[in-house]
Formats: C-alpha cells, sequence, structure tokens
C-alpha cells in the first residue's frame, strides 16, 4: 500500500513542472532502432553453448528489425487515428552504424571497424533473407508515409573504450559474440562506471574529449543514411556529460532526453545529482525533454501495461503535460521468437484503441514535432 501511494505521489510530482499544453498530444519514444545485438537464433544458441549468460531480455530477444517486425508494426500505427485523422507515429531513436564483423574478423580482432545501417541490411538480405530482404526499403517506406520519424541515439550502441579494452585483453565473452555477429550477453564487472553498450560512459571526465568526434561523426552518418539532419538525441542508457552539450548544439541538435532525476557521472566514481523537466533549458540552449510515461509491454513486472500506461497518460493530462512514451524496440521484434512480437503488437494495439477512446481529441506527434511546439510557444 505504501510503495503503490509513493508511486502515485512521484507520478504526480514529475508531470507537476515544466512546460504545460490544453492540447493531449501523444509522442511514443522508442530506443534501439538500427542496433545489430544478437544476429540470430544459431548465434544465440552458439552463444548459450560457449556459456555466455542472458542478463536480460535484450540478450535473448533483440534483434535488428526486420521486414516482418516493421510491416506488422505499422498496421498497428496504421489502425488507429487521431482527432486530426492522422496515425500513430513512433520515434525511434536510431543508431546509423554497426560494427564491422567481418573487417574486424579480417584485421585478427584487433581493431574496431563499423559500417553503416543499409550495408548491414544489405549483408543480412544475403544471409538471412527470409528475415532481412527489403527490410531497409521497409524503413523507408515506414519514413515516407509517416509512420517512423527517427532521431539520434548515438553512432553506434557500444562503448568503444570498453570495446578496445577488451579486444587488446582477448576477451573471450566479446570474441564469442563477435564470431556470431552479435553484441551482446557481454559483462562489466572490470568497469564500475561504464556500460558495454553506453556509448558515452567514461572513466576520467578527460575521455569525453575522445568522445566528441564520436558524436560529430555519428551526426553525419545520420544524416547520410536517414537523409535529413537530426536535431533530437537520446544518448544509450540516459547517459552523457555536460561537457558533450556543446558539442550536440553546434552540430544541430536542440532537444536532448535526459532522466527527471539525473545523476551524472564527474569522474572516477564521483556523481552529482539534478533534476530535470520538460522544456528546461541547459546553458548551451538545449531543451530538455524528460520522458514521464513507461510502456514495457514484454517486459514482465507483474502488472497489466495498457492499465499501467493508461493511469501514467491520465496523470499527465491532469497536469496539461504531454504524454512522452517511453519504450524500446525488443517489445516489437519477433526474429528469435515471434510470440514476442505478437505480445507486444498486440498490447500497443490495446493501448493505442484504449487511447484514442477516452481522450478523441488525442493527437500523435513525433518527438521532434513536440520539441519545435515546445519551442514556438515557451
Amino acid at each position: 500500500m505504501i510503495k503503490k501511494l509513493l508511486q502515485i505521489i512521484f507520478q504526480n510530482l514529475k508531470n507537476s513542472i515544466g512546460w504545460k499544453t490544453k492540447r493531449k498530444i501523444i509522442v511514443f519514444s522508442v530506443d534501439d532502432y538500427g542496433n545489430v545485438r544478437l544476429n540470430s537464433k544459431s548465434s544465440r544458441t552458439n552463444m548459450d553453448k560457449a556459456g555466455m549468460k542472458v542478463y536480460s531480455r535484450f540478450d535473448a530477444l533483440d534483434t535488428l528489425e526486420t521486414k516482418q517486425d516493421l510491416e506488422q508494426l505499422y498496421q498497428v500505427l496504421d489502425s488507429v487515428k487521431d482527432a486530426t485523422g492522422r496515425n500513430a507515429v513512433f520515434t525511434p531513436f536510431a543508431l546509423p552504424c554497426n560494427i564491422n564483423f567481418e573487417k574486424v574478423a579480417d584485421n585478427g580482432f584487433q581493431k574496431y571497424e563499423y559500417e553503416l545501417l543499409p550495408e548491414t541490411y544489405s549483408k543480412l538480405a544475403k544471409e538471412q533473407p527470409e528475415a532481412y530482404l527489403g527490410a531497409w526499403e521497409k524503413w523507408q517506406e515506414g519514413i515516407q508515409k509517416g509512420f517512423l520519424k527517427p532521431q539520434f541515439h548515438g553512432r553506434e550502441h557500444l562503448n568503444l573504450a570498453i570495446f578496445q579494452d577488451k579486444l587488446k585483453n582477448e576477451d573471450q565473452q566479446l570474441l564469442t559474440a563477435l564470431q556470431n555477429k552479435s553484441y551482446t550477453s557481454i559483462s562489466d564487472d572490470k568497469y564500475p562506471t561504464m556500460s558495454s553498450f553506453a556509448a558515452f560512459d567514461f572513466w576520467e571526465v578527460s575521455e569525453n574529449e575522445n568522445l566528441k568526434p564520436i558524436l560529430i561523426d555519428g551526426l553525419t552518418q545520420f544524416e547520410k543514411v536517414f537523409g535529413y539532419q537530426s536535431n533530437y538525441f537520446t544518448p544509450p542508457g540516459f547517459s552523457i556529460h555536460q561537457s558533450l552539450f556543446a558539442t550536440l548544439k553546434e552540430n544541430g541538435i536542440d532537444y536532448i532526453d535526459l532522466a527527471l532525476l539525473r545523476k551524472e557521472h564527474q569522474g572516477e566514481n564521483r556523481f552529482k545529482k539534478s533534476f530535470n523537466y520538460t522544456g528546461k533549458s541547459t546553458k548551451e540552449k538545449l531543451t530538455i525533454m524528460v520522458r514521464n510515461v513507461v510502456f514495457e509491454p514484454t517486459e514482465d513486472r507483474g502488472i497489466d501495461w495498457v492499465s499501467f500506461t493508461m493511469k501514467q497518460i491520465e496523470t499527465a493530462f491532469r497536469w496539461d503535460k504531454p504524454a512522452i512514451i517511453s519504450s524500446h524496440r525488443v517489445n516489437f521484434c519477433g526474429h528469435i521468437e515471434e510470440s514476442n512480437r505478437e505480445k507486444g503488437l498486440k498490447t500497443l494495439q490495446e493501448l493505442l484503441e484504449a487511447i484514442v477512446k477516452k481522450w478523441p481529441d488525442v493527437e500523435f506527434m513525433s518527438a521532434d514535432e513536440l520539441g519545435t511546439y515546445i519551442t514556438k510557444t515557451s
């Protein structure tokens, strides 16, 4: 009872401060698109046999989105319209680059090499045509038809410093993953303030100087891959140091997702806490966006995800806040287990239908559209 009461207080607190609007706006901010984590069922089987642990559903189920994943997602998004007649839209926070597994193998696992997302899809279309033939074209169709509006999630979903250190030390977890054209089931025990998957984690603050060119290159490659410049950024794992904010702003980013209660690493395991809200501005003139609704329908928390998410949206609207719904691609992946995609999309369908029924005047927006509206009305 006390836990439930605290949750209610927290839900109201996080919506009470910041930019407000009477419009009932729904945004889906969905992380990890474009990223190769697990290559295939056979890769998972091989890694299991090698003793690689499954630490989370991401290790078990998260794959580059297939043609079927995208087709079935579009069907659900297109099935529900808002007050203006617009279909529901995802803002996939996407990575334009992946590990070039062949080149890394060719150089004897000595040096990191990346490739652009279309090249990744081209390779997979030859290796696994039943899943990936036509998938990149389906991506482009989704953008053109307004189902997807990708924004920047980093150059690639890995920490390059950890990657290179593990290569140097011939880490068996990493080598096994790479031999299976995957980057998953990797532990971070040696790195107290860093994750193998958080691109902008570090130990010493000075390391952020090495991260600036990665950010700049990532934004350049994003524009090359998706055909337009990103203006909205979500760092992998919500982890980034403020010394990189100026680089973001100078290279076209206007909006950044940050946690409501943020612990920013200051170097050598020291942290600084801060409180954020949607519409808050940094000294670099980045507008901070805070996701205030969680929707992870294939994560087993013992809850009814539609009811849970609807209550969060209701609280946001009560405080005249947009509902910025946080989710992850893994909820809609069916390459390893079709039942996972079926569950995620079925729950998404139910949520969308419940939203338009309860709030007929609701409006679906991409994350950057909301950012632009906030800028114009602040």
